[in-house]
């Protein structure tokens, strides 16, 4: 019984990528106004409603390629290493995505990532999912932040750390992503990109240092 289940669920989980991949490629191809979800099913040889049933919303198509990035900075923090300070974590991390030219930092100068921004900054109900995640991932790592002071998830050091931190990534991601979308190469301007990114971090070092968020650094 437990084999027929975990038969079943993988092939959930083929038809779900599949369908995703499907609506991906054919919103970037035609733009994501342009394609209604009957398309979408007729070139993923499912019903409507299969769609449905995965992705309620014709948005979470597209979301579904970014969703492990919802959680990311609340893991990271989680895994860290022992005596490691959270901020430290997030800061290690962050470079390791820059050096991988990671889509998720915006330095990335594949056509796929250009491609896929292009359309979510064309598409107003795709900001606004995209906006409405980032919030959520304000919520997460507020409970990390939380966990790791050992206080109660609503107090304002958690609260504002994590709100703190989560501007201070999406500034750098935005820098990196305009730089791409202007035509820069992400081997050229990742030396820059990592500098900024050293400083951005040691100006909340500076500012969460007396939390126990961020060792002191001089």
């Amino acid at each position: 019984m437990t084999e027929k289940l975990g038969l079943r669920e993988r092939k959930k989980l083929r038809t779900r990528e599949t369908v995703a991949g499907v609506a991906l490629r054919m919103f970037l191809e035609s733009g994501f106004d342009a394609v209604s979800v009957a398309e979408v099913a007729e070139a993923a040889d499912v019903s409507k409603m299969t769609v449905f049933n995965y992705f309620p919303a014709k948005e979470d198509l597209v979301m579904h390629h970014i969703a492990d990035h919802a959680g990311e900075y609340a893991r990271v923090i989680a895994e860290r290493q022992a005596k490691q300070a959270p901020l430290d974590a997030l800061r290690e991390h962050y470079l390791a995505g820059l050096a991988a030219h990671d889509p998720s930092t915006g330095l990335s100068d594949s056509e796929n990532f250009l491609a896929f921004i292009k359309m979510v900054f064309d598409t107003p109900t795709l900001m606004m999912r995209v906006s409405a995640q980032a919030a959520s991932q304000e919520a997460t790592l507020t409970a990390a932040f939380a966990s790791a002071l050992g206080t109660a998830d609503d107090d304002i050091v958690p609260y504002t750390a994590a709100h703190q931190t989560t501007a201070v990534l999406r500034a750098l991601g935005t820098r990196n992503t305009q730089r791409m979308l202007a035509g820069e190469r992400a081997d050229d301007v990742h030396e820059t990109a990592v500098t900024e990114t050293e400083a951005a971090f040691d100006l909340l070092a500076r500012g969460l240092a007396h939390t126990g968020l961020a060792k002191r650094r001089r």
